[in-house]
């Protein structure tokens, strides 16, 4: 654990730094206020809880988490330091974990401060807080689970904008499922294997979180997403080390 706490104190440092950082908080927290307040029209709703807010979400994450993981691995291959990395005693295993959780933390800091939303809910009305609370953590481990895909393509190549398009399409699928988009082009699969295709989406198990219920199952399936993706990220980074 030592290792990867040094390359997350690192990797919070430059976020820290980063103008960048600060330009994607600032986005993310326009488009989350816009969404739920004009687009979603909460006020206009009369309800004192955050659905609109939720319902928004994935769909902000789809293009927002790309842009954060990007650059994770392919600004270290384009400028030449992912050999440096690959010969720290650190470890590889060591700097994938500690460059995700970095980012992980840094969605969640943004996350937080979508605070002014809550405290507008509250003055409002008297809100459940239960499907606040489980929403925004059920949210976290969503998010988590865009940004392993987005360290795994980031990892495929050296261009940033290459890593954004594959993220954003791997993870429209993984939103896709959950509506069983793909139902009518894939109705020679067995109907046993449609159903867990269909289980893969994203949605369905962030929106149990939503109405204040929380599934162990879907807890675990973003964990299982996340450590997927991350063995990918792993096995690709190896690969090239090797090549």
């Amino acid at each position: 654990m030592q290792p990867s706490w040094i390359i997350l104190k690192k990797e919070l440092r430059g976020y820290a730094c980063s103008p960048l950082a600060f330009i994607f908080v600032t986005i993310f927290l326009a488009f989350q206020m816009g969404f739920t307040f004009i687009l979603g029209r909460f006020y206009e709703s009369n309800q004192a809880s955050l659905d609109i807010f939720f319902s928004f979400q994935p769909w902000l994450y789809l293009f927002l988490i790309p842009a954060i993981g990007m650059r994770l691995w392919s600004e270290e291959k384009s400028s030449g330091t992912i050999e440096t990395l690959a010969t720290l005693p650190l470890g590889m295993p060591a700097v994938i974990a500690g460059k995700f959780l970095a980012s992980w933390l840094f969605v969640l800091a943004a996350l937080l401060l979508t605070f002014p939303i809550v405290i507008t809910v509250f003055y409002l009305g008297s809100p459940d807080p239960g499907p606040i609370l489980t929403g925004y953590g059920m949210s976290w481990l969503m998010a988590g689970a865009f940004l392993a895909v987005a360290c795994f393509t980031s990892a495929l190549t050296r261009n940033q904008v290459i890593s954004f398009v594959l993220s954003v399409i791997i993870c429209f699928v993984f939103l896709l499922l959950g509506f069983g988009v793909f139902h009518e082009y894939l109705d020679f699969l067995p109907a046993g294997l449609l159903d867990f295709l269909s289980g893969l989406g994203f949605i369905p198990h962030f929106q149990q979180a939503t109405r204040g219920v929380i599934d162990l199952r879907d807890v675990i399936y973003f964990i299982s997403i996340i450590v997927f993706f991350l063995i990918l990220n792993a096995a690709v980074l190896e690969g090239s080390a090797e090549s």
